[in-house]
């Protein structure tokens, strides 16, 4: 039965597909979809029940649906995350987009941050990967060859690594399905994952495929793979993945890129980045950005364009090629964010023990607002802050990551509290949020979209933060004494952001 009459009949709280809840208060009903499966699987039917009940958001309620930007056609989150990996090689001197590197990863091709993200560069050498059935590795991959088989299997559709064309994997390697008992152990998969004995189990093979000295570790796939050693894994919360999760002071890859979420605890990551072999790591939230900036455009446009849709200015079939004609520059526009807040961390990070104070004094701020605990988001006490800057030991990429989030979040309050997002000035910054073919043809459109100030807000808040750092605020505000109005109004003879 059609979902758009399940409204009618309820009582209370109903669940409708499993990614869709129906809530009811009154006569008046809420339905809420997940952030994951429910935007990605059940988009038309959410936008279809949301116009259905004349909801102001439209086909605009849920991102990703037939007319919308399907995340894995762009391959937009690995893409997003591949800024990432780009960013810490080339700090390493090495440019994995003309050189070649050795990767380790969770997932198969036929994923979608996986399976594009091992389509970035055709310099992969991928030794070994696991998914949820089987196990893949080749000891000796062809740059050339292999990349060109990933992508028969990624545009295959539905496959697995069984798919794999055999006579392509090098001497020792081969497809293992995780139901074996026993796995023989080759001399080249003894040399490479340091595996004794003439035989494993698949277990220990994915935990040995997780500490290889692969240069990246690339997550793709779903679970929490790494704990902190003082960690338990209820710390992890991933039991089905209990028996293979390894602790960070194992891992021995040069870089870890997290397309997936909760690759590894917030706790491991710092660990693995405090290690002496100083392990390259941000955070999922950083990494795997580009989707949800990507979902945030979609909805925004679609807001823009519902109104030159209902003043008869365009066609509905008009607005979903427009719409379209736009996924190059959605996608470069979520990947410019990618590349300035990685360039930010590693500002800050060279900045580390020269910003400790301010990063401090920021804590302590934020959590006399009540807007942050630090023992929650793993940030050091006082105490540790203290010891770290007598052991010249800053705070990691990881700490740095979240405390980016937060400055942003705390900016973007006090701005929209404030009266800057009203500044006719800052009015150009909505013609920048948007791409290029929107912004010049419904310019005045734009000027008037409902979030209009949110926008503004949200793009000072990543300008100003991906530039000056976490910890911008705290000192300019210690070096002036202003506020944020008096910082930055603009007009008026005052100056400006």
């Amino acid at each position: 039965s059609s979902l758009l009459d399940i409204t009618d009949n309820l009582d209370g709280e109903t669940i409708v597909p499993p990614q869709m809840v129906v809530r009811h208060d009154g006569d008046d009903a809420y339905l809420v979809v997940a952030a994951d499966k429910g935007t990605a699987t059940f988009s038309d039917t959410a936008n279809a029940i949301s116009e259905g009940h004349e909801f102001w958001l439209g086909d605009a309620f849920a991102s990703g649906g037939s007319q919308g930007y399907d995340h894995k056609k762009m391959g937009i989150t690995a893409r997003g995350g591949w800024e990432a990996v780009k960013r810490h090689f080339r700090e390493m001197d090495h440019d994995v987009q003309t050189q070649p590197f050795t990767v380790a990863g969770v997932g198969d091709m036929s994923g979608d941050v996986f399976g594009n993200g091992m389509l970035l560069s055709e310099k992969i050498r991928l030794l070994a990967a696991f998914d949820h059935r089987d196990i893949f590795v080749d000891p000796d991959p062809d740059p050339a060859s292999s990349f060109a088989e990933r992508k028969r299997l990624f545009e295959l559709g539905r496959s697995s690594w069984q798919d794999y064309d055999a006579k392509l994997i090098s001497k020792g390697g081969g497809v293992f399905s995780r139901a074996e008992k026993s796995i023989p152990v080759s001399p080249q998969m003894a040399e490479i994952f340091g595996l004794k004995g003439k035989a494993t189990t698949p277990i220990e093979l994915m935990r040995a495929i997780l500490k290889s000295e692969a240069d990246l570790l690339w997550f793709g796939g779903i679970g929490t793979y790494i704990r902190a050693p003082h960690e338990t894994d209820d710390d992890a919360d991933d039991r089905a993945n209990d028996a293979l999760r390894i602790t960070s002071d194992e891992l021995n890859v040069k870089v870890v890129g997290e397309g997936a979420n909760l690759g590894l605890t917030q706790r491991a990551r710092i660990e693995y980045a405090l290690a002496m072999r100083g392990g390259r790591v941000n955070s999922d939230a950083i990494d795997n950005s580009a989707g949800v900036n990507s979902s945030d455009l979609e909805v925004n446009i679609k807001i823009a364009l519902g109104q030159v849709v209902r003043d008869g200015d365009i066609a509905m079939a008009a607005r979903n090629r427009l719409l379209a004609s736009m996924t190059d520059d959605v996608a470069e526009l979520c990947l410019r964010n990618n590349y300035l807040q990685t360039l930010a961390l590693s500002l800050a990070q060279a900045r580390g023990l020269e910003n400790m104070g301010f990063a401090k004094r920021m804590m302590r701020d934020l959590e006399t607002q009540g807007a942050l605990d630090r023992d929650v988001e793993d940030l050091p006490e006082d105490a540790e802050l203290a010891e770290r800057e007598a052991q010249n030991k800053p705070l990691t990429r990881p700490e740095l990551a979240v405390l980016l989030a937060y400055a942003k979040i705390d900016l973007y309050k006090k701005l929209l509290d404030g009266r800057i997002p009203d500044d006719p000035y800052l009015e150009r910054e909505i013609g920048r949020y948007f791409p290029p073919a929107l912004s010049k043809k419904y310019d005045s459109t734009l000027k008037a979209h409902p979030l209009r100030r949110e926008i503004i807000a949200t793009m000072l808040s990543n300008s100003i933060i991906n530039r000056g750092g976490p910890t911008f605020l705290v000192r300019v505000r210690d070096e002036t004494g202003a506020d944020i109005d008096d910082l930055g109004v603009g007009g008026h003879g005052q100056g400006r952001l």
